[in-house]
């Protein structure tokens, strides 16, 4: 087992690390930028290390500051969380190179899967549903345009090497592909550096449906049922629950056979979510693999009754995977509270908490980095916490979710808390009648 663990990360997610490597009795070292000094994942971490001024790329994206933090402290394994660093391949590459063990796959694994273009031609030949479109990347517009015609409209177009709905425009018809082009092109470059994009065939009115997979290095290739993601804003994800309303108990293994062949086909070691794309007659088409953990990893965690986090660890220590697959027990919901603004556009609301008051009781956990009187500074994601609720079933679920919701008390800032009760308000999302397009739809 390792000495000790650096965790190149801030926020909720590097606190979630550090609660799971005291539990394996592991010391841990926390990195944070000037901005995160009094946030509580440097309090409760054995040690701490500033690594730069508050901009990321001055330091949670610094590499080299990063493992002069590991190497000055001690530290025999780095987990990159999720974002930042986390599926940064020349990482992966330095920490081996350096004697480090990155907490995930390798840099080879992260190429394959985290090039968009290359993950779908892998699916493709392991026999795995992929949605139709262009063969790698598009060069130009020209091209697009005849592949377009080919696979009929509505099109859209995606950054090879990004997510999050950066570089990604929807194309109804031909006259719009060249602005479209440029744009998602342009996107795509100044958030990834790379702006070659590849082209799909829409699927309208979707749903988002991922699958979770853990792998290690003894042959074990497990999956660990869905999660479905489906209300999202701009493509990104704001509530997710476990198991889906939709998806029967068939189509739930057929999709997790599908995850399997595709892992297994690039040798994956660690964590990973294959995300599907499914239309309104349960066919499922394979759409990315996020080679890290998922912020909406403790639903799965919820009805599955297991560490995820623990088990990357072991995984990553040449160890077998401790908790094999159960059948899912009840239903988890998880809420992303955002420092936004749902009245005004979910605008960013940075600034001090003067009073907060988590939720409690059975069936309710809360993840979260801040506290009364934290300032939440405008320099990172919006996330400061994650309320997860579970229920005998998912209208038990619903139901406490609204009461946790009710005592869910944060002053001095805007947070998505009213958004979220809208939409447990809603019937359509009662009856587990949605889809990506909800919120556009239902919630004002």
């Amino acid at each position: 087992m390792f000495k000790k663990i650096l965790i190149a990360n801030r926020g909720e997610i590097a606190l979630r690390i550090i609660r799971t490597c005291k539990e394996l009795s592991i010391p841990t070292v926390a990195v944070y930028s000037e901005a995160d000094r009094d946030s509580l994942h440097v309090v409760f971490a054995d040690e701490a290390v500033c690594i730069g001024p508050a901009p990321s790329n001055q330091s949670y994206l610094k590499i080299p500051n990063i493992l002069s933090a590991a190497q000055i402290t001690g530290a025999d394994a780095i987990h990159p969380g999720y974002g930042f660093l986390a599926e940064n391949a020349e990482f992966s590459e330095i920490c081996a190179d350096s004697n480090i063990k990155f907490i995930g796959p390798s840099a080879d694994s992260i190429r394959k899967m985290g090039d968009k273009a290359f993950a779908k031609e892998t699916m493709k030949k392991v026999g795995v549903p992929v949605v139709p479109g262009s063969d790698g990347i598009v060069n130009d517009v020209e091209q697009a345009k005849k592949i377009a015609a080919q696979i009929g409209y509505p099109v859209i177009l995606k950054a090879t090497a990004g997510g999050g709905g950066k570089g990604m425009r929807i194309v109804t018809q031909e006259s719009e592909m060249e602005i479209a082009f440029q744009t998602a092109g342009n996107e795509a470059g100044a958030a990834f550096n790379n702006a070659a994009l590849y082209l799909e065939k829409y699927i309208e009115n979707p749903r988002h449906i991922e699958i979770q997979v853990l792998c290690d290095q003894h042959g074990n290739y497990y999956h660990y049922g869905e999660r479905d993601c489906s209300i999202q804003r701009r493509h990104q994800k704001l509530l997710e629950e476990s198991p889906s309303p939709f998806i029967t108990a068939g189509v739930r293994n057929k999709m997790g056979e599908s995850a399997l062949l595709g892992v297994k086909s690039v040798n994956y070691e660690g964590a990973g979510t294959i995300e599907f794309i499914v239309d309104k007659n349960m066919n499922f088409y394979f759409m990315e693999m996020n080679t890290r953990i998922q912020v909406e990893h403790p639903v799965t965690e919820m009805v599955r009754n297991f560490d995820l986090i623990k088990n990357q660890i072991l995984v990553a220590a040449g160890l077998e995977i401790e908790d094999k697959p159960v059948e899912p027990r009840g239903h988890a919901i998880e809420f992303r509270i955002n420092a936004e603004d749902p009245d005004h556009n979910f605008r960013p609301s940075p600034g001090r908490i003067e009073y907060l008051h988590f939720p409690g009781g059975f069936g309710i956990r809360i993840d979260s980095h801040v506290y009364n009187d934290y300032v939440i500074p405008p320099n990172y994601d919006s996330l400061i916490a994650k309320m997860i609720v579970w229920g005998t079933d998912r209208m038990h679920a619903i139901k406490r979710a609204r009461r946790a919701l009710d005592e869910f008390k944060i002053e001095g800032i805007k947070t998505t808390i009213p958004f979220h009760i809208k939409v447990l308000e809603n019937e359509k999302f009662i009856e587990g009648d949605f889809d990506t397009s909800f919120i556009d739809k239902y919630i004002k």
